[in-house]
């Protein structure tokens, strides 16, 4: 078992929560006809996200691969054209949370916590600032506990 995330494409993914869930299923269905160990397939902000990432949580597979199989941080990407989908160990899951987090920001991508029962769902705003992303994040609690 994997702790994953995902980051996106925020002008391919749905804001709705309930669209988006839709949307994340597709995308992870990986039907996109390409190899998903290619970061040229991605889109230029979820490419430089992908180089800034391998520096702290080097690729499992791919033109990039370490060949450390040792590393607990040796992680699995799954690159697609409008989403990155990443599997790292459990133990590095706190440390991968901030890192994926904190790079979406900057490269004003999305953030999907995949791993989550709540799901968080970021949408990265052009302010750039954590409180203003906070706002754009959907609800990742349930209808009910919004009365």
């Amino acid at each position: 078992m994997s702790y994953d995330l995902m980051v996106f494409e925020p002008t391919a993914a749905p804001r709705g929560r309930r669209q988006f869930l839709k949307w994340y299923d597709k995308q992870t269905q990986w039907g996109e006809g390409h190899d998903y160990n290619n970061p040229g397939v991605s889109s230029p902000a979820l490419q430089a996200w992908f180089q800034e990432m391998i520096k702290i949580f080097p690729p499992m597979n791919g033109p990039y691969a370490s060949s450390n199989d040792d590393d607990p941080k040796v992680t699995d990407y799954s690159l697609g054209k409008a989403v990155v989908y990443v599997c790292f160990a459990w133990s590095c899951a706190e440390q991968a949370h901030e890192t994926v987090k904190r790079l979406a920001a900057r490269h004003m991508v999305g953030f999907f916590d995949a791993s989550s029962n709540e799901g968080e769902i970021i949408f990265p705003d052009s302010s750039d600032s954590s409180d203003s992303q906070r706002a754009n994040a959907l609800p990742a609690r349930p209808w009910w506990k919004f009365w």
